[in-house]
């Protein structure tokens, strides 16, 4: 029995071993050979992406594929962050239309969402560290484990500023459940994102005056939900309720 249990716990180490490896190689794929991947290969690309016009002018180079390279590069912004994500948005509102981009968009970042949560339940805590700093991970899982976790995370997807990636991976490395999460984040996503949109549709339709009115507004939406909070999150609760139940 000695020598079996011996040869079990050789096993066991040799596969966890193993799996450390994996999840170097994994990391390691998208810290440092995705981003290579772009800038010597897309560097120019990128750098070009300075405005709307760049950005359309980029996705009608490529006419019918465009939309699914819209999509992939949205997936992209939202897993590694490496495309000015409210550009890109407006340039989607200017080329397809608010409806069309709407749709193209909300499937990018979702996917992105659940790509990087599934990301950090398969790399793990330690691993989020090498990405983002323990200071900071740590701050968000603390956050994220908490008996409000729901309104947490409405609220850090609705109000602009706050690094929403990196919360897509702490979300994966609490103790949140992942269908909660993947609607309340994409609810709270839907305000920035449609106003960016819209300005995009206005800015097409040379409705020039309409695109400030739009940024007025999201502006000053943000502000009333900091004002109000008390009572998004009183409703959110019961919201929660029905989620997790």
């Amino acid at each position: 029995m000695g020598i079996e249990n011996i040869k079990k716990a050789k096993t066991e180490s040799r596969r966890r071993l193993i799996i450390s490896i994996l999840k170097i190689l994994l990391l390691l794929a998208i810290v440092v050979g995705i981003p290579l991947y772009i800038w010597f290969y897309h560097g120019d690309i990128i750098s070009r992406w300075k405005s709307v016009d760049d950005v359309v002018a980029f996705l009608n180079h490529y006419e019918t594929e465009s939309i699914l390279i819209y999509i992939i590069l949205q997936i992209i912004q939202v897993v590694i962050s490496v495309i000015p994500g409210q550009v890109f948005q407006m340039a989607a509102g200017y080329l397809y239309g608010f409806w069309e981009a709407l749709l193209f968009a909300m499937t990018g970042a979702v996917l992105g969402t659940m790509i990087s949560f599934m990301l950090a339940k398969l790399l793990g805590r330690d691993f989020l560290h090498i990405l983002f700093g323990e200071e900071k991970i740590s701050y968000y899982i603390e956050r994220l484990n908490s008996k409000k976790v729901y309104v947490i995370v409405f609220l850090v997807y609705l109000i602009p500023g706050i690094p929403k990636d990196m919360v897509s991976y702490a979300a994966g490395a609490s103790e949140i459940r992942f269908k909660p999460f993947i609607i309340l984040s994409a609810i709270g996503r839907l305000p920035g994102m449609v106003g960016s949109l819209l300005m995009g549709t206005m800015l097409e339709e040379e409705r020039f005056g309409f695109a400030i009115v739009i940024g007025i507004f999201a502006v000053i939406t943000c502000i009333l939900c900091l004002i109000f909070r008390e009572k998004i999150m009183a409703w959110i609760d019961k919201v929660y309720g029905k989620l997790s139940s």
